[in-house]
């Protein structure tokens, strides 16, 4: 049996060694966006936050409008680091298209002009790392790949069963292709559970936007004309309201309408929820015309099948526990690089020795 799965194990590495390699290094990249963007753009994404209080968002949208008229906001999306700078979708008139720019909540500038999807470094990478710029297509290889890698963690943890056994052994005076052999099962076993997450949850999302994008049917795209919720409307008035039906709620996004029938949705996180839960797992929605409250979901009263769906996003990103979690997460995400490195050294290393066999044999 071992000798079957070791075949299987060596099968899966050869076939998804090279994108496997490209998805591993932009996952780990991933970990750290806003760190990344904040190098390369701070002017952006970065804002003076000390001695500064946060606009109200009325204040911020009436800012918006009058500096870009031609736009209509969709979304904006709010975050827990004080320094981080609110990112706003919007919507221009005559198109169907959305476009983003992000706006300093403290003084109501705008600190970029509205930019298209992958406009920026790690947009593109983002969009690499789970379609490879190739679309639909891409979307399918990336899902195949995910679901490859988890029986690769799978057949790795049955082979090297008892490795809590030897799990922190060293064998010292050894050939190179033992420490190499030894340092393949440690890193396996250490990494195999996170890999496991991050296959089943990309897969799960891979597959899902693919199903979507193939059964949706054809319809002609809303083009944006005028606002479609009423300018009488206080968005902080709402944001309000939310916070006293859902007591210790969070705002991080505030969904406007981008069409018609559409209402306001505000979404957050409840403190002493799950920490696995997203930041946008709470919603409350309201009439887009006149404000009045239409219904919520308490991710706390969800089902048992939502609340791990809803957990992916955390788990995927390793955004569960600080800093510690995502360093982690970036590490163990880069694995498959080291793994697939040491397998292919030690089968380059026992080469002769199966050649000899070989010969011997005949």
């Amino acid at each position: 049996m071992n000798k079957t799965l070791f075949k299987i194990h060596r099968l899966l590495a050869f076939l998804v060694c090279v994108p496997l390699l490209l998805i591993s290094l932009s996952g780990s990249v991933l970990v750290f966006k806003h760190e990344i963007d904040a190098l390369l753009m701070p002017e952006c994404v970065r804002v003076d936050f000390h001695g500064q209080q946060r606009l109200p968002l009325d204040m911020l949208l009436a800012a918006f409008n009058q500096r870009y008229p031609e736009y209509e906001v969709t979304g904006w999306q709010l975050f827990a680091d004080p320094g981080r700078a609110d990112l706003v979708y919007v919507m221009a008139h005559g198109g169907s298209a959305w476009s983003s720019l992000f706006v300093d909540q403290y003084r109501a500038n705008m600190l970029s002009a509205p930019t298209p999807p992958k406009y920026y470094f790690s947009d593109l990478v983002r969009e690499f790392h789970y379609t490879f710029w190739v679309g639909d297509a891409g979307l399918l290889l990336c899902a195949i790949v995910a679901v490859l890698l988890c029986l690769q963690a799978i057949v790795g943890l049955i082979l090297h069963r008892k490795f809590w056994k030897v799990l922190f052994t060293f064998r010292y005076r050894a050939r190179p292709v033992i420490y190499l052999g030894d340092g393949h099962k440690l890193l396996g076993a250490i990494s195999a559970p996170v890999l496991l997450v991050l296959g089943f949850t990309g897969a799960y999302w891979n597959i899902n936007q693919l199903s979507y994008s193939l059964g949706k049917p054809v319809v002609t795209p809303y083009i944006v004309g005028e606002r479609l919720y009423h300018s009488a409307i206080s968005i902080d008035a709402l944001l309000g309201e939310s916070r006293q039906r859902l007591p210790g709620f969070t705002p991080s996004f505030i969904s406007l309408p981008s069409k018609p029938g559409y209402g306001i949705s505000i979404l957050g996180e409840v403190t002493g929820q799950n920490p696995l839960f997203s930041e946008f797992a709470n919603s409350l929605r309201y009439d887009a015309q006149t404000g009045v409250f239409v219904g919520m979901r308490d991710m706390a009263e969800a089902g048992t099948a939502e609340q791990i769906k809803n957990s992916f996003r955390r788990l995927h990103f390793g955004e569960f526990a600080g800093n510690w979690s995502r360093v982690i997460w970036a590490v163990l995400g880069f694995s498959p690089i080291l793994l697939i490195a040491m397998g292919l050294a030690m089968w380059r290393l026992r080469r002769p020795q199966r050649l000899r066999q070989a010969n011997k044999r005949k």
